[in-house]
């Protein structure tokens, strides 16, 4: 089976499932998948205490560091397909079908 790999940066979910060799199980950086990679890229630590099981505001980290991240997000905005956006804690979803997404695309023209 094909599996997609999700990962969060800057609260953005990517599919990172086309760099599977970097994001996968054997990847160097699969210890992000499916988690909250924001911490570990601004960091540069690929140490699992170094993630946070949950919610993570990052608003420990220094200056440097968050920019470190907008750039991550940039990057992955780049190369992978922007699938969502990660919930705050008490956060509900949100469901659009294909219509209500072309009726909002309508009105906002």
């Amino acid at each position: 089976r094909n599996p997609r790999i999700l990962l969060a940066v800057n609260g953005k979910v990517f599919d990172v499932t086309k760099g599977s060799k970097f994001y996968g199980p054997e990847g160097p950086y699969g210890i992000f998948a499916g988690r909250d990679a924001s911490r570990g890229l601004a960091t540069f630590c690929l140490d699992k205490d170094a993630l946070r099981d949950e919610y993570d505001d990052l608003s420990d980290l220094n200056a440097v560091q968050m920019e470190s991240v907008r750039e991550w997000e940039m990057q992955f905005k780049e190369k992978y397909d922007y699938v969502g956006r990660l919930l705050k804690p008490g956060e509900e979803p949100s469901e659009y079908t294909d219509e209500e997404d072309t009726k909002d695309h309508t009105k906002q023209e």
